[in-house]
């Protein structure tokens, strides 16, 4: 598990593809300082399983369905990204509840800037709009974010200087694809709140 905070903005330092997968070799000093064989480590939100490391970079193998459901697939070498270590289970939450499991993609639609902030618009899939509100949680590469406006097919989330120098969505640029991952908690209620009116038309 993980919180959406961004340890360590990392770059990709070599792509292995193969027939329906890849090994990515991810440059990151902090996030793997402590890593060892199995460790999850997020990037760009996906939780990915280290198979090797050295005091510098790690890699891991990504199949075929996270390539295709995600924007890993369309990574370079030399492409910055978005670095968290799972959460000990003595950890402090700084973001909100991040299972590192993508739920779609979305297009960066328009950049806003304002003082010291800007505000980024996304396209919204229709099969997430529903989990989707104004001041939720919403993780976008990897990173806790709050929904500052959504309409039915858009969502915009305001970033402060700190998240737009230490993470990739600095670096975006409309036209780019990321990658998103709705609030857990949104998705059990959904899913209790459907059991629930199963059992009471059965009760009927």
């Amino acid at each position: 598990m993980f919180t959406g905070i961004v340890e360590e903005l990392g770059e990709v330092a070599a792509i292995e593809p193969a027939t329906d997968s890849a090994v990515l070799r991810l440059r990151g000093p902090l996030v793997v300082s402590d890593a060892t064989h199995g460790a999850s480590i997020s990037v760009n939100g996906v939780c990915l399983t280290v198979v090797d490391s050295d005091a510098e970079s790690f890699s891991v193998d990504v199949m075929a369905e996270t390539l295709h459901r995600s924007s890993l697939g369309s990574l370079a070498v030399g492409d910055p990204v978005n670095l968290e270590r799972a959460m000990p289970a003595d950890g402090r939450f700084g973001g909100h509840i991040v299972q590192g499991h993508v739920d779609g993609t979305a297009v960066l639609l328009t950049r806003e800037p304002g003082d010291r902030w800007e505000v980024l618009t996304f396209d919204l899939p229709p099969a997430l709009a529903r989990y989707v509100v104004e001041k939720g949680s919403i993780t976008v590469d990897g990173v806790s974010l709050t929904v500052s406006a959504v309409t039915d097919d858009t969502f915009s989330v305001s970033l402060i200087p700190t998240t737009l120098a230490l993470t990739t969505l600095g670096r975006r640029r409309p036209g780019d694809r990321v990658n998103l991952e709705v609030d857990v908690i949104a998705k059990y209620v959904e899913r209790l709140n459907r059991a629930s009116q199963e059992e009471d038309k059965t009760d009927e």
